[in-house]
């Protein structure tokens, strides 16, 4: 994938998905197949996660340079966190197998967009 264009798709997905679960968090959760019903501290913590990567998205889009890579790299190192997260929620039985994966998906998808928008020739401008 070129760089420009992976750098368009990851930041992309942050705004929208971000945009969405910070909108609308019990459908975002459902989504992810998590219970908000069940907790109502949910849409909170979906909210969360959804400013967060909206911040991601449009501080990767308007940096440039070395700048740019920074925000990638920090995109590469919360997806990492992110996979590692759903893995331990599984693992501890608090997330149940299918929601584990369908927030890990995203968390690895992440990785390797954010990867091969690091990995394009030189610095992206």
């Amino acid at each position: 994938m070129e760089t420009e264009s992976a750098v368009k798709a990851i930041a992309g997905l942050r705004i929208v998905i971000g945009a969405a679960a910070w909108l609308t968090p019990r459908m975002a959760a459902k989504g992810f197949g998590l219970k908000p019903a069940e907790n109502p501290q949910a849409p909170y913590l979906g909210r969360l996660f959804g400013a967060r990567d909206v911040a991601l998205g449009v501080g990767t889009l308007q940096a440039t340079g070395e700048s740019q890579r920074q925000w990638l790299q920090l995109g590469v190192a919360i997806d990492a966190a992110d996979a590692v997260a759903a893995i331990a929620a599984g693992r501890a039985g608090y997330l149940p197998p299918v929601a584990a994966g369908l927030v890990f998906a995203p968390a690895v998808a992440g990785v390797a967009l954010g990867v091969a928008a690091l990995r394009g020739n030189g610095t992206p401008e």
